[in-house]
């Protein structure tokens, strides 16, 4: 047998958004992970840009939500699209509606602006402080998949050391260009690379031209053809982007000096640039036919990819692992069958089709000059994916999205949010689901919390229950709106059972017969573990 320099139950590569919210889903869930990122640290490259709602709810029970609002707080001003020749010329505002404002009625949390510059930082401490190893300028040289595992070589870039790391489970969390799946196979449907494009982030006193903030500026002319341009965290940094023709030219011609150039057709002045920093990268649209190749599983841009219309690709990435994080806790701590792991791409990958048809539509709209075909509904988007997998039981559904956004409990859609008060404190529904199975049930529910202690005791399955109602009828959670009844549906003694990840997994109308059994049954139909 081969000898390791190190094993771990997963293996990580790469340290964008999909890898790093691996890295702390899973130490969340107590299951140690090895990231290792060739980048030597995080880029300065705003990149990616707004936290949706859904993404701000998987954060927030994590205690990182106030800190991701904190440092999107430079971008709290900005509002609407611009098209634009320069930036010191006429401004034609193509969007000026502001689409971010609060949904108290579906969601405690807002979307938040921070780009992934400010909030890749915060991921890394949140994950170091649970336990996790992420490693910088560590480059993954080789993947070996066999049907035990996955046997993977690192170097270190600084000192050229190579290790032999040995885990049970690797994602692949290494972006559009990453090898990893294409090397096990894994083929991407799609159009593929649309366009090329250069980014530079520059230092300029904008001062006297940029007197309002926009989302983000198109800008068009005869010196640099399509362009955009964007605000970043800090002050009188900017980033520019490009297009390019490859069969012409190539991004190695984009040097500082002629990103300076570049600069000031799109700023529209002679001033002083100085450039910070220079990255190329291709838009495409391509979904991976499979999100998973035996012990090996894709996760963010590596499993798909689109326009960076409406911050889709960057909450999609936290998404995906944080559908994939509790599935591998459960199957590594075994409490779940590795059937379970089937699920991951089952629900995702449906997700990501949907998404991919979405963003290219938006950005037709937009850079084409038709914001009135931009008919995306972004609450629907956000708050509206519908998951169809053995995970979940009596789906009644086919698709992603229905025709609207509706607050009903019933399984594979998100859980409806709820205010409610918890040991006198108010909290919202989405902060109970992130580590454990919840059951949910109504004031006279008492068989079925009687039923979760039963079964969390003779199990190992991470499972607990709440009733919820008035406090006069004793319940552990005080519906704060009177919402429950509407929303859940469940009458006083019926139950719904809630995934880790905030998902309807089951209900049922009321307790009848044995609930410690019907509820162990169930569990194990979803769980992959029946028989």
């Amino acid at each position: 047998m081969t000898a390791h320099d190190e094993t771990t139950p997963v293996l990580i590569v790469g340290g964008g958004y999909a890898g790093l919210a691996s890295s702390l889903f899973l130490s969340h869930h107590g299951v140690r992970s090895v990231l290792v990122d060739r980048h030597p640290a995080v880029s300065i490259q705003g990149r990616a840009r707004g936290i949706n709602q859904r993404t701000m709810e998987i954060y927030r029970p994590l205690g990182i939500e106030a800190r991701i609002r904190e440092v999107g707080r430079p971008f709290d001003e900005e509002a609407g699209v611009v098209r634009c020749e320069s930036l010191a010329g006429e401004w034609d505002w193509i969007l000026e509606e502001d689409t971010r404002g609060a949904l108290p009625e579906l969601t405690a949390c807002e979307f938040g602006m921070a780009d992934q510059r400010s909030v890749e930082p915060i991921l890394i401490d949140a994950a170091r402080g649970e336990g996790a190893d992420i490693r910088f300028g560590t480059q993954c040289v080789s993947v070996e998949a066999d049907a035990d595992g996955v046997t993977a070589v690192t170097e270190d870039r600084a000192t050229g050391r190579r290790r032999t790391v040995r885990s049970d489970y690797l994602i692949a969390a290494d972006g559009f260009r990453g090898t990893i799946g294409r090397r096990l196979g894994v083929a991407r449907s799609g159009p593929g690379v649309t366009q090329h494009w250069v980014t530079f982030v520059v230092e300029a006193d904008l001062s006297e031209i940029v007197r309002k903030r926009a989302l983000f500026w198109i800008v068009v002319n005869p010196e640099i053809g399509l362009g955009s341009f964007l605000t970043t965290a800090v002050p009188d940094q900017w980033a520019i982007s490009v297009t390019y023709d490859p069969g012409k030219e190539s991004a190695a011609g984009f040097t500082p000096e002629r990103c300076a150039e570049v600069a000031r057709a799109v700023i529209g002045r002679d001033v002083a640039v100085r450039i910070l920093d220079i990255a190329s990268w291709e838009e495409a649209v391509g979904v991976a036919d499979r999100f998973r190749s035996g012990r090996v599983f894709l996760a963010g841009d590596s499993a798909h990819v689109w326009p960076p219309a409406g911050a889709m690709g960057a909450n999609a990435a936290v998404q995906d692992a944080h559908n994939l994080a509790w599935k591998l806790a459960a199957a590594i701590n075994g409490w779940a069958a590795d059937s379970l792991l089937d699920t991951y791409g089952a629900e995702r990958r449906p997700v990501a089709e949907a998404l991919a048809d979405i963003t290219v539509r938006r950005q037709q709209a937009r850079f084409g000059g038709d914001p009135d075909g931009d008919d995306v509904d972004d609450v629907l988007c956000t708050l509206g994916q519908r998951y169809r997998s053995s995970a979940v039981a009596g789906a009644g559904h086919d698709t992603v999205y229905g025709d609207k956004l509706e607050q009903r409990a019933v399984p594979g859609t998100r859980a409806p949010h709820l205010r409610l008060g918890l040991d006198g404190g108010p909290i919202a529904v989405h902060d109970l689901f992130h580590d454990a199975f919840v059951l949910l049930t109504g004031s006279a529910g008492t068989a079925w919390t009687d039923a979760v202690r039963e079964v969390a005791g003779r199990t190992s399955i991470p499972l607990r229950a709440y009733r919820v109602g008035s406090a006069s009828a004793g319940a552990e959670l005080i519906d704060l709106d009177g919402n429950w009844q509407s929303r859940y549906d469940l009458g006083r003694d019926g139950a719904v059972l809630v995934r880790p990840d905030g998902y309807v997994a089951w209900r049922s109308a009321a307790p009848g017969g044995d609930p410690a059994a019907l509820l162990t049954d169930t569990l194990h139909r979803l769980l992959g573990t029946a028989g």
